[in-house]
């Protein structure tokens, strides 16, 4: 059996929620899902950026699907990887937040407190579903789901091979002392290591690039991912292996190489940041910003170039997404100058469009149309019952996601969700979509401040009219459905 009749096999199979088993000789094929951190909806040519240059997610997009209407897991970092790993929304999720467990003490000065709240032992994960259909799965990049010796390290849920930041705080310096290579902390001399939130010295010049040398160093972590991942590939590409490439970039600090920022300066005004609104200073921001963007652009097109090399081009299902909106006006970042959430309202810790509506791009040539594009409702925890549906392995339950394979082959009957769900506790807030209906509730359960929002996204995709006076019924419908939600032991505040 070729891989062509695997799928069409695995698609009849759907009801029955597996495919062929590995062990009967038919062998999946490769995953390699790219995570962006911060990536707003309107940031790539092909979702209409007309500033940053993305040739090579343009051209993936074109010889691959589009999806307009898929969302994060969260508005933030951590929740929103949990929900992609564990199939499961935000009301039923452990990590609901990005939480520090500051009770450790000050985690913003002290290096040696390193990490966020940990998946507990035991968590059931995309990675093992992964390894339980003979994958070798690796995690490259941004964790942020457990530190080093705790519960969450990413070889204890599901990956054979981790390289990169185990925490999503020193994730905020992209020339830090060290790395990590599973338990192996990797030193990258000549990097200045610095904590990541610090102001241009008083008596330094804002005007002389030369004053920001000292937040640069010898090895950008991007680049180092990078050549990790190609080196990955090409030792695991002869069996089937899974790559969960989550860079950093554009999270904030605004930090690259001056041959990304040097394409960009001149064309637009661009003030120096100092950094007193967190973060670390740039002379250019606006051009770091966007350089930034474009070169991980540049790191897809070295990926999938490496793909047509080795001739597995057919035998890899690639997926670029982002895990939330664009940040907001902090650490130099100017979202609204290049249009970041395109005419999405608000970003990063919204509940609204802005911050989790985010692109999703796909490309497996033979199988997934070329040039074309879904509106497909979808989240992230759609992905771990998709990619175990692919691997032709029954998922674990229980699983909040749908299977949207149906979509990407363009073959079936796709099942659309009842209805997607949020809760957000730093700005207490719920939100469900349900058809082209949204709700979001602010404040939920606290007497007199309680406020619920109600859109029409196919009339009102900038969320500008709220109409929930008008559709007490609806309302009404979508309360009942957040009110399914689960409590969490972990959470912070409870609805």
């Amino acid at each position: 059996m070729n891989r062509r009749d695997f799928i069409k096999t695995g698609s009849a199979a759907l009801g029955a929620a597996a495919m062929l088993p590995l062990h009967c000789g038919v062998r999946p094929p490769n995953i390699i899902f790219i995570l962006a951190d911060d990536l707003g909806y309107g940031e790539l040519g092909c979702y209409g950026q007309e500033i940053i240059r993305t040739p090579h997610l343009d051209r993936m997009a074109a010889e691959g699907m589009r999806f307009t209407q898929h969302y994060s897991g969260s508005p933030v970092c951590a929740p929103s990887r949990c929900t992609l790993f564990t199939g499961l929304h935000t009301g039923h999720s452990y990590i609901r937040d990005n939480d520090e467990m500051s009770g450790r003490g000050d985690v913003w000065r002290d290096p040696a407190l390193e990490g966020q709240r940990p998946l507990p032992a035991g968590t059931p994960t995309l990675g093992n579903i992964l390894q339980s259909a003979g994958y070798h799965t690796a995690l490259i990049g941004k964790w942020g789901l457990g530190g080093p010796a705790s519960s969450g390290h990413p070889n204890l849920q599901g990956f054979d091979y981790f390289y990169g930041y185990l925490c999503q705080r020193l994730a905020h310096n992209y020339y830090p002392a060290y790395l990590w290579r599973n338990d192996e902390k990797i030193i990258l001399e000549g990097n200045p290591g610095l904590m990541p939130h610090q102001p241009l010295p008083a008596e330094a010049d804002p005007d002389d690039p030369e004053s920001y040398q000292l937040y640069s160093g010898a090895h950008y972590t991007p680049d180092l991912m990078t050549d990790e991942a190609l080196g990955y590939i090409r030792q695991h590409h002869k069996r089937p292996f899974a790559l969960f490439l989550t860079y950093a970039i554009p999270h904030l600090a605004l930090q690259t190489p001056y041959d990304s920022v040097e394409e960009y300066i001149g064309r637009f005004p661009d003030a120096p940041y100092r950094g007193d609104k967190g973060y670390l200073p740039q002379r250019w921001p606006r051009a770091a910003y966007a350089g930034m963007i474009t070169r991980m652009d540049s790191y897809v097109g070295r990926i999938i170039a490496l793909l047509q090399e080795l001739h597995i081009e057919e035998e890899t299902l690639l997926i670029f997404t982002s895990d939330n909106g664009p940040t907001f006006d902090v650490g130099g970042a100017d979202t609204a100058f290049f249009h970041s959430a395109a005419r999405l309202r608000g970003g990063k810790t919204d509940l609204y469009e802005g911050g989790i509506r985010v692109p999703l791009i796909t490309r497996w040539p033979g199988h997934i149309p070329a040039n074309t594009s879904s509106d497909h409702i979808c989240a992230f925890w759609d992905f771990l019952p998709t990619l175990a549906q692919i691997a032709g392995v029954p998922w674990r339950k229980p699983c909040d996601g749908i299977s949207f394979q149906p979509t990407l082959l363009a073959r079936g009957r796709q099942k659309a969700p009842d209805h997607l769900y949020w809760e957000y506790h730093s700005r207490p807030s719920q939100a469900v979509r349900m058809g082209d209906w949204k709700a979001i509730c602010i404040h939920p359960g606290k007497t007199g401040r309680e406020r619920c929002e109600l859109y029409r996204l196919n009339e009102d995709p900038g969320e500008e009219y709220d109409v929930a006076a008008g559709h007490p019924d609806v309302v009404a419908d979508i309360r009942a459905r957040m009110s399914q939600r689960t409590s969490s032991p972990i959470a912070t505040w409870n609805f």
